[in-house]
């Protein structure tokens, strides 16, 4: 008897401990569910930094949740038009996109707010600001729209563009057709020009026909990868209008709160590193680029300084207008503003200081 009560036991014991594993299975398959998005690029593949950047999100979700969460990334044009990016995840045609927000100001100017105005937040204020409170901001814009938004890389301030002729005054701009995105194309039409919101992969056939007569892209890297110099000359810094100019990572809300919360943190890690890797990378490549253009015939030259004060006066013009009209665009302007003010407060204190001289270095051969 006591030999098969013992056994009894053990067979009960056995079977509570194989019940209690399957009973357990559900629930990390539950935490750690399988899950496969498509994500919509704004860019074309050949450029590699700015597209690699979402190649970059999806395989460090791939890789952190053992393949569990996978991303299929397209370029633009795969799936959607690259300006239609972010309304393609915002009608859940897919959950995710890599785009600027600057892209959507049709809708409302505040979008703009997102990636960058003229004369706003270098790349270093731009992060500062995402992390002290702007990330919050800018979603809670996005929320009414069904989507979400992280930050997902910076170029750093970009080139003023290629021209087919020398631009030494304001008139020199008036009549011109150029590719120009975001707020700038608004405030370049009240110094004369034709703005054109071009997406990336059709702006080379577009200089080249005459369709239009100059363009801003990126920096050096990205405009020598795109040959704009084979079809305008003259290369102007800088680009007043995208002094930091970030792009996010859009989801569809819905999409997005529906994850598992350690998916939603992986997700938010994968993105933060892709910001930061894309500001480096661009800081590494551009200088190189750079000399490779110049050595192939572009011609560098400066924005004359009543350029840039005719734009600078448009611009405030143009704030002042979006803000009366749109509550959106001046809770996020004014945020920035304020934010402007005291970062560059400290940043002439220590960091200009401290690169002024260094420059004054490299220009007299000391470094």
């Amino acid at each position: 008897m006591d030999r098969r009560r013992f056994l009894r036991q053990a067979a009960t014991a056995g079977a509570g401990a194989a019940t209690a594993a399957t009973l357990a299975a559900p629930a990390i398959a539950q935490e750690q569910p399988q899950i496969t998005w498509r994500l919509t690029s704004s860019f074309p593949k050949n450029l590699d930094i700015i597209f690699g950047a979402a190649n970059e999100i999806a395989n460090s979700v791939k890789n952190a949740t053992d393949g569990r969460f996978t991303i299929q990334v397209f370029a633009a044009g795969e799936i959607v038009p690259g300006l239609q990016a972010a309304d393609a995840v915002a009608n859940g045609t897919v959950e995710m996109a890599h785009t600027c927000s600057y892209y959507y100001i049709g809708q409302d100017p505040a979008f703009a707010l997102g990636t960058a105005i003229p004369f706003g937040l270098n790349a270093r204020m731009t992060n500062a600001w995402f992390e002290t409170g702007g990330t919050d901001m800018i979603n809670e814009f996005l929320a009414p729209r069904n989507l979400y938004a992280l930050p997902a890389g910076n170029s750093g301030t970009q080139m003023g563009g290629w021209f087919r002729k020398e631009i030494n005054t304001i008139d020199d701009l008036k009549g011109l057709k150029m590719r120009i995105a975001g707020l700038a194309g608004q405030i370049m039409t009240k110094v004369g020009v034709t703005p054109q919101q071009i997406a990336a992969g059709d702006v080379y056939p577009a200089l080249e026909k005459g369709t239009i007569d100059a363009t801003e892209f990126v920096g050096p890297y990205d405009d020598q990868k795109l040959g704009f110099h084979k079809v305008a000359k003259y290369y102007y810094y800088p680009a007043w209008w995208e002094g930091g100019p970030a792009m996010h990572a859009f989801f569809n809300l819905e999409k997005w709160n529906g994850l598992p919360k350690s998916y939603q943190q992986i997700l938010a890690n994968a993105c933060a590193s892709a910001n930061n890797k894309m500001l480096a990378n661009y800081d590494a490549q551009n200088a190189t680029a750079l000399k490779q253009l110049v050595a192939e015939g572009a011609i560098l030259k400066p924005f004359s300084q009543e350029v840039m004060e005719a734009c600078y006066k448009a611009a405030m013009e143009t704030y002042a207008e979006l803000s009366e009209k749109s509550p959106d665009f001046k809770k996020l302007y004014d945020s920035q503003l304020a934010f402007k003010k005291d970062a560059y407060l400290w940043a002439q204190v220590a960091e200009y200081s401290f690169d002024t001289f260094m420059m004054i270095q490299q220009r007299n051969g000391a470094l």
